[in-house]
């Protein structure tokens, strides 16, 4: 039996949640606890592939990235990995019944950054958004709704809206790494060497609305996840809206980050708006 390798490969995620990011583990950890560790291994693996392409500047990222992807796909089909990681990934997706093509579309646009820099059309933007962030939402709706398809397909638009929303807020806040240490630019017509404050306008209001279409999904979630997702959404409005106060060209040079007691503080509040039901 491998029951305590799969609560080791379990623990794994877990912690490459709480290292990686501590807004999302903080949400997650509000996540009823009978879903929460499903949430941990997706992010788990999703966060992996990410790290391949963004962070591993000293190797071969091809190489590692195509072991990676062969390694998916073995544990997928034998439902076993000796990467803890794809391990505890690869139990959620079966228990959830979560679809290949999301899969497969996260993993292309994980691919892209290896070689693609520079998104030049609004379909380009799209595609890649779709694969990084839209089904990466998708993914952890499948838990949330527990593999109920017609709930899916009902929630299924507000959930890629959120992805959408928290990806490009992350593009915005991470815009002096990607341009300066990864010479990547996703944001298309947008010349981010001299950005000024009618595209970064343009780029808010366009997040405002991803926003403003998810709220009503949120709220149609069942019980076990409508308020860890809420407090994701408010860590995330609270962070555009600190962009937004930020001038243009300080964007450039420094990432915006909301402290670990403002954290706490939206997470008090944002519990109170809940039990209100001012969601």
């Amino acid at each position: 039996m491998k029951t305590i390798f799969d609560k080791v490969s379990r623990q794994c995620s877990m912690a490459v949640t709480k290292s990686y990011s501590t807004s999302f583990s903080l949400a997650t950890k509000m996540l009823a606890r009978s879903i929460r560790q499903d949430i941990y291994n997706i992010y788990g693996f999703v966060r992996l592939a990410d790290e391949i392409v963004d962070s591993f500047h000293d190797y071969d990222k091809e190489t590692l990235f195509n072991n990676f992807e062969i390694d998916l796909e073995r544990a997928l089909k034998d439902k076993i990995s000796l990467n803890p990681v794809l391990n505890a990934f690869q139990e959620t997706y079966h228990k959830y019944g979560i679809q290949k093509h999301l899969v497969d579309s996260f993993m292309e646009s994980m691919r892209t950054d290896l070689y693609k820099n520079k998104y030049l059309t609004e379909a380009e933007y799209k595609a890649y958004i779709y694969g990084s962030a839209d089904v990466v939402g998708l993914m952890c709706l499948k838990v949330f709704v527990k593999g109920d398809n017609d709930k899916f397909e009902d929630l299924k638009d507000a959930a890629m809206s959120l992805g959408s929303a928290f990806q490009k807020v992350n593009f915005l806040r991470d815009l002096k790494a990607d341009h300066e240490d990864l010479s990547r630019t996703y944001f298309p017509n947008t010349d981010l060497s001299c950005l000024d404050e009618d595209s970064k306008k343009s780029i808010i209001e366009d997040i405002e609305n991803d926003f403003s279409k998810s709220i009503k999904g949120i709220r149609e979630l069942p019980i076990e996840a409508r308020f860890g997702v809420f407090m994701a959404y408010r860590y995330y409005h609270q962070l555009l809206k600190k962009l937004k106060r930020t001038p243009a060209l300080k964007l450039k040079s420094t990432r915006i980050r909301v402290p670990n007691y403002k954290k706490i503080e939206l997470l008090t509040r944002s519990y109170v708006k809940y039990q209100l039901n001012l969601m």
